[in-house]
């Protein structure tokens, strides 16, 4: 036998194998994004779209009506009442105006794209999906602020979670990031419950607008910032 023959045979990894680990270290935060952020509450969203659609009666709603209707008073009505007119005229609108008027006067235009399809877009889903779903608001009192539009999914909830959403994944990579985490789905949550208060809303629309502001505002994320985060360049 050859000396050659001896000495022991060093196999290379394959180049397939060690690419896709390298793939997959730059990209297990989208990969995790993706599911949490776009199949998890596209899959939540088709559930309650389907029963709204089959004029089924989710078990949750009316009993969490009642429950916050118990809560009723004077202070929390025009506390509520309150927040429900800044989540939408009165604050919501024009803070989506203001962010993209800041985000091209800083020339961050693709950070400003972004954002007003995230809020346009939003909007216009919206509107879509209460004309195609077609859903009554609740009828269980009569309401202080009562509303005259269809229900299903809840505008107030899709657009402050879409604002939410989109200053969190915009702020994320700055100081700004764990005040923004804490105060912005704070904000939605708040008006969303103002709404079920007031009963205008099923919680039912409530979460059918969280999970189709995640699915939108995520999914316009990931395509427009594939190769970088925001903040990372010019263009």
């Amino acid at each position: 036998m050859s000396a050659a023959s001896d000495k022991p045979t060093v196999l290379a990894a394959p180049e397939p194998a060690a690419g896709f680990r390298r793939w997959m270290g730059h990209n297990a935060w989208r990969l995790a994004l993706l599911f949490v952020g776009v199949l998890l509450p596209l899959a939540g969203f088709v559930a309650l779209a389907d029963e709204v659609h089959e004029l089924e009666a989710l078990y949750f709603d009316a009993p969490l009506l009642w429950t916050l209707h118990d809560l009723h008073a004077p202070g929390l009505d025009r506390f509520f009442v309150l927040l429900s007119k800044l989540g939408y005229e009165w604050f919501l609108i024009p803070a989506d105006v203001l962010i993209v008027a800041a985000l091209l006067w800083r020339r961050r235009w693709r950070e400003a794209s972004f954002v007003a399809i995230c809020f346009v877009g939003s909007a216009l889903l919206n509107v879509g999906s209460k004309q195609f779903f077609q859903r009554d608001r609740p009828s269980l009192w009569e309401s202080i602020a009562p509303e005259s539009t269809f229900s299903f999914p809840s505008g107030h909830a899709m657009g402050s979670m879409t604002l939410a959403i989109t200053v969190v994944l915009l702020a994320w990579n700055t100081r700004w990031r764990w005040p923004v985490l804490v105060l912005a789905p704070s904000f939605s949550l708040l008006v969303s419950v103002s709404r079920v208060y007031l009963g205008v809303h099923y919680p039912s629309d409530i979460l059918a607008g969280w999970c189709a502001a995640l699915v939108w505002v995520v999914g316009c994320f990931l395509v427009m910032f594939r190769r970088r985060h925001p903040w990372g360049d010019r263009t």
